[in-house]
């Protein structure tokens, strides 16, 4: 790893870092650049160098929440309706945790003017987050949509879901309620919401059993 490579993985992860402490339960909207770069002890040029604009930390963010969920998954393997409730109990628990960021994920992933690709994640950066993980350069980080779409086909082929439908339906039904059950749940103030989110997605699957 060059120094240089090395420099630029620890700077974009301190970032989010940071950007997680400072959030707390606020809006990101909220969230001044100045003070992220106070806290990292860099220049708005260097933030903005890493990312072009502020709202790409959160693009990052959930990019980093599916690393984890695919490091997740390859240490110890869960398929089908297993797998579709293990991403919705640790939305939950993100929810729990960072309110702020994944509440202004969601709204800024309904936003038109965001871009349509994913922010990337470079080789450095996952060396540095998973130290202990043999290979994890090798590791492919899948979308929420790819996720969902394996996770589903493979809850068919098991027989946990009878019910006559297309992997892309359940795919996009199973994305719907992982948005809808986080939006739900803050305009009803419902909690704990793991418990929400347990319930709704298992009123989905006993509907296609």
């Amino acid at each position: 790893m060059s120094l240089r490579k090395e420099k630029a993985a620890r700077l974009k992860l301190s970032v989010l870092d940071h950007t997680l402490r400072l959030i707390g339960k606020k809006s990101f909207d909220d969230l001044y650049v100045e003070e992220i770069c106070a806290k990292v002890k860099i220049s708005k040029v260097t933030l903005f160098k890493y990312f072009p604009q502020k709202e790409d930390i959160l693009l990052y963010y959930f990019r980093i929440w599916c690393l984890r969920r695919a490091v997740d998954f390859r240490d110890k393997p869960r398929e089908g309706v297993a797998g579709i409730t293990f991403l919705f109990d640790k939305l939950a628990e993100d929810c729990e945790s960072h309110p702020g960021i994944i509440l202004s994920l969601f709204a800024y992933l309904a936003d038109l003017k965001r871009p349509p690709k994913p922010f990337p994640v470079k080789v450095e950066e996952k060396k540095f987050l998973f130290p202990d993980e043999k290979e994890i350069h090798l590791v492919e980080i899948q979308s929420l949509d790819q996720m969902f779409e394996k996770l589903a086909l493979e809850a068919i082929f098991k027989k946990e879901i009878t019910k006559t439908a297309s992997t892309r339906d359940l795919t996009n039904l199973l994305s719907a309620i992982f948005y809808g059950s986080v939006v739900t749940a803050h305009n009803q103030q419902l909690s704990p919401v793991k418990i929400y989110f347990r319930r709704n997605i298992e009123l989905v699957l006993k509907g296609l059993a």
